[in-house]
């Protein structure tokens, strides 16, 4: 008898005997579906519970605030327009389950007549870690990007912080445009500044308790650009807050950081060439063929300074390289020395940091903020469209719209912009509260940044350490070669900031590097190191982050 027949044979023989089995397991099967739907019951009635939770958020009492939308979210979320100056995702993306909260705190008319108010965006995963993240903004802000908590390195590709499940907020800066014209109300000026900030974590703290009736374990800041500033402002103002702080590319100094957009394209302008209609075109003061020219003579002084040339000048600190090795016309020569070493008044006082010779001079990112690519005589580099409309109605105080920026004096003007610079600069060095309820800071910036000086920030980096005791305890500063802002660049730009806080505070290891790949090194990793040690090769596979250390 064959095997596989043996089931319907013993069938066929008992068939009277499993008739008369039938009502029992009828029975069976109905008892056994009752207990699957007991036990899913639970399930759905938390489910039903959540949705609940979020909807009711919409009438949360929260004194000024007016909750617009509270509901339940399982599908893609959009990309952030924005992300050339947030460093977000430029992409739709996929999260788990979770509650979308927006509202507005403050609403009002300004002085200008017009409305102001702060804006967020709230989302509250399901499975929730019992971590905050407070997402940094970008360029005047003025916009409500989607609260994701990506990596705001345009080229990281790890997991968002809302996919980790983090609770994430985003804002506007407290103005409904991302233009700099909210420089005509007091108000708005300070809460572009750092007001906004507060507001928005006070009330995102509190939905939260709403939500899981508890508060966050940890609550992160994290931002690039002016949200790289806005995540400095967190740790230097509200210190209280946060205790735990990534602040990529930052624009700190961003008021004397304005003022050099225009030291710059005033250097530029002088070296234009003329088109026929004798019309001075910024974007050919360098040609493409220039910055190359700039950037290989740079790789050729300093490259193999870390035991291997490889493309990246990782002893970008020691590199002594000089434009005079240049074989350029003497005024190109001088314009770009103009340049690096950075704004400066009439009696050769600074007013800027200068910046470091770094290989990334040559990449778009560099070329669209200072020079752009019109080739007409409206210039359209982001340090001229962005930076000039800035300067006259945000950074100069009273608000001068009408201001030939063309003519800015370094001597007389440059002290206009001393109020706003009191406000709006993240320049604080004591960070001793901050320090001692355990907060963690991780500073990351592009050597290549075109917009905010590394020089710059490597200063105020080693000003703070001096200020507050026993800073190398709680602070990081990783400085990425041949990146610029807030990614882009030939570089290493894809790494992950927030899992090294993470296991910083998780597991108290403080990070001694970065591991970090790029697309411009296919196949290969390297350590980006804590400052001020460089990642060196020391010997084997060039390609293998561990060939490397951080000396």
């Amino acid at each position: 008898m064959c095997h596989e027949m043996r089931p319907l044979y013993f069938f066929s023989l008992n068939r009277s005997h499993a008739m008369n089995l039938l009502p029992s397991l009828l029975a069976l099967a109905a008892a056994s579906a009752a207990a699957s739907a007991l036990a899913q019951a639970p399930n759905q009635q938390n489910e039903n519970a959540t949705n609940a939770k979020c909807a009711a958020l919409k009438n949360a009492a929260l004194a000024d605030v007016q909750i617009t939308r509270a509901e339940w979210s399982s599908g893609g979320i959009g990309a952030d327009a924005m992300s050339a100056l947030t460093g977000g995702s430029a992409a739709t993306q996929q999260a788990q389950e979770h509650c979308v909260v927006e509202g507005e705190i403050g609403a009002r008319t300004g002085a200008d007549g017009k409305h102001y108010g702060t804006r967020f965006q709230l989302r509250l995963p399901e499975k929730w870690n019992r971590r905050f993240l407070f997402q940094g903004g970008g360029g005047v802000d003025g916009f409500v990007a989607p609260a994701v908590g990506n990596i705001p390195i345009r080229n990281s590709t790890a997991t968002p912080a809302l996919m980790r499940g983090y609770a994430v907020v985003s804002m506007d800066g407290g103005h409904p445009t991302p233009t700099p014209d909210f420089g005509a109300d007091q108000q708005a000026r300070l809460d572009f500044a750092y007001q906004s900030t507060g507001k928005v974590t006070h009330i995102a703290k509190q939905l939260i308790r709403e939500m899981y009736e508890t508060a966050p374990q940890h609550s992160y800041f994290m931002g690039c650009s002016n949200g790289g500033r806005e995540a400095m402002i967190a740790a230097q103002r509200y210190p209280l807050e946060f205790d735990g702080v990534i602040a990529a590319n930052p624009g700190f100094r961003l008021s004397r950081a304005a003022v050099a957009q225009q030291w710059d394209y005033q250097q530029f302008m002088k070296i234009a060439p003329q088109n026929v209609q004798g019309e001075k075109i910024l974007a050919h003061a360098f040609t493409v063929d220039d910055l190359n020219q700039l950037s290989q003579a740079i790789a050729a002084q300093c490259d193999v300074r870390d035991g291997l040339q490889d493309g990246i000048v990782n002893a970008w600190e020691t590199c002594d390289f000089t434009p005079d090795s240049l074989n350029w016309p003497k005024n190109k020569i001088a314009a770009l020395k103009a340049i690096f070493d950075g704004a400066k008044n009439s009696q050769g006082q600074p007013i800027y940091s200068g910046w470091y010779y770094d290989t990334g001079v040559n990449q778009p990112d560099w070329r669209a903020w200072k020079l752009g690519s019109s080739q007409t005589a409206k210039p359209d580099s982001r340090g001229v469209t962005l930076g000039a409309g800035s300067l006259v109605w945000y950074f100069m105080t009273p608000a001068a719209p009408d201001f030939d920026w063309h003519t800015f004096d370094f001597d007389r003007d440059t002290p206009k912009t001393n109020q706003t610079g009191a406000i709006n600069d993240a320049i604080g060095t004591d960070l001793s509260s901050f320090q001692a309820r355990g907060g963690k800071l991780i500073v990351v910036t592009g050597v290549s940044d075109p917009v905010f000086s590394a020089k710059d920030q490597v200063a105020w980096f080693r000003q703070m350490q001096q200020d507050t005791k026993n800073a190398a305890g709680f602070s990081r500063l990783f400085m990425i070669p041949g990146m610029n802002h807030c990614g882009g660049g030939q570089a290493f730009n894809d790494f992950d900031p927030l899992t090294a806080l993470e296991n910083w505070h998780d597991n108290n290891q403080a990070p001694a590097h970065l591991l970090a790949q790029g697309k411009s090194f296919p196949g290969k990793q390297m350590p980006i190191c804590a400052w001020p040690r460089i990642a060196t090769y020391k010997s084997g596979d060039t390609a293998k982050a561990e060939s490397f250390e951080c000396q």
